[in-house]
């Protein structure tokens, strides 16, 4: 896999050469800041385009289309990662070695049609696109409760900062939705193209003065961009005393979410020591909360945790029943403490490394997977792949221990499952 970065000025352009695949994946992703209020207009936004073009204008037309080139695929998908929300467009195409030749150019012709010419009619959208695009919406905010896990942390978010992006809700909100016309969406839509910072990501088996080529024929961005504000969240300073908050839902079981802010982490610990002392943690089967409060005391019918490093924020969930609330957080909270304390063997150690290095192979086996790879070396200034594995094997105990005494338990809500299980 040989990876390649040209700055073409209003966009960087990001090459993936392996001959694993008999695909090639371009993906278009847009970021700015983010702004609670463009959360919704984004979805919104995504939804319509997929609907139809100016030259295939409507979602039929689109389908044919797609299916005229050996059944390229077409997505979208809004994601907040730190303080920028990603607004990204993925084709996911056939080589012409499997098809014929210009396949993959009249793919990425048909990608550049949904995202530069829109179906729109004197600077608006058409109504009856909008109508539909806002009542998937309204589909997706009133089903959000449908996933416990998801809508639990969600919660957390917002009770242990609401004012912060951590908190936002990517689904949107019913409030902001009402407030989108075809005029202000289509507003956005130019805001987009015109002000976002613009990274193209292509994958596959291709040689780069060709695809160069493609890109910037079909991949027009006029304006040049200023520097880019950070990806991180400012660290959040813990509470002196930890939050409790509480939610019931109709379901028998419940679900527990916990933040825990991490202060002052320098760059080798968020991108090793953590990564390890999660592992440890929370990270796995292996983990010291699944044989503690899993499996030796049956507390849970699921448990882990996660790291979120661009919010530098550790989160730990976990399925209970309501009646073990109290010693499943006293179980957490001590497992947590004995990490701080150093409680942890050095077989511990190499079982997470072992696991990281697994993970870091299994990369070059998803495109998806390739491209998250070489956008986070982007963002966060992580080493290459091989750099890691090499730094990872150099990580000691204390330097795990240290940055666990870091990691403080903030907040800790309960979505309550109150349905009777007999019901």
């Amino acid at each position: 896999m040989k990876y390649t970065k040209k700055d073409l000025g209003s966009f960087g352009l990001h090459l993936i050469n392996t001959d694993k695949f008999k695909t090639i994946t371009v993906k278009v992703i847009f970021h700015t800041p983010i702004q609670k209020e463009e959360i919704t207009k984004r979805a919104v936004l995504t939804d319509v385009l997929l609907q139809s073009t100016e030259k295939y204008n409507s979602k039929r037309n689109l389908t044919i289309k797609a299916e005229d080139l050996y059944s390229a695929e077409i997505g979208t998908s809004n994601q907040r990662i730190g303080n920028y929300i990603f607004t990204s467009f993925i084709l996911q195409t056939l080589t012409d070695d499997h098809t014929e030749k210009g396949n993959v150019e009249q793919s990425i012709e048909f990608l550049s049609e949904i995202i530069f010419h829109p179906d729109v009619e004197e600077k608006s959208f058409q109504k009856d696109k909008m109508d539909l695009a806002k009542y998937n919406t309204v589909v997706a905010l009133s089903s959000i409760k449908e996933d416990a896990t998801h809508y639990s942390i969600m919660r957390m978010a917002e009770a242990y900062d609401k004012t912060s992006p951590v908190s936002y809700r990517m689904t949107g909100y019913l409030e902001d939705l009402e407030k989108i016309t075809e005029n202000n969406l289509y507003e956005t839509y130019q805001n987009m193209i015109n002000n976002d910072y613009v990274d193209i990501f292509v994958v596959g088996d291709f040689d780069n003065k060709e695809m160069t080529s493609l890109i910037k024929k079909y991949f027009k961005f006029k304006k040049i961009k200023k520097e880019k504000e950070s990806y991180y969240l400012n660290a959040k300073k813990p509470r002196k005393r930890r939050l409790f908050a509480k939610e019931t839902i109709d379901n028998t079981q419940s679900k527990l979410a916990i933040a825990c802010p991490i202060s002052k982490m320098t760059d080798y610990e968020r991108n090793y020591s953590l990564v390890l002392a999660n592992l440890i943690f929370g990270g796995g089967s292996d983990s010291k909360l699944f044989k503690d409060v899993r499996e030796k005391n049956s507390l849970c019918y699921t448990v882990y945790s996660l790291i979120n490093k661009l919010d530098n924020l550790l989160v730990i969930t976990a399925g209970i029943d309501k009646n073990n609330f109290n010693k499943t957080v006293d179980l957490i909270t001590k497992n947590l403490n004995e990490m701080k304390k150093g409680h942890f063997t050095n077989e511990d150690i190499e079982i997470a490394k072992e696991f990281y290095h697994t993970s870091l192979e299994a990369i070059e086996e998803n495109e998806n997977a390739i491209i998250s790879e070489y956008l986070f070396e982007e963002i966060l200034g992580l080493d290459s792949i091989k750099e890691r594995s090499e730094k990872m094997n150099k990580v000691k105990k204390q330097d795990i221990t240290k940055v666990c005494k870091k990691i403080t338990m903030d907040t800790v809500f309960l979505l309550e499952g109150v349905k009777n299980e007999d019901n």
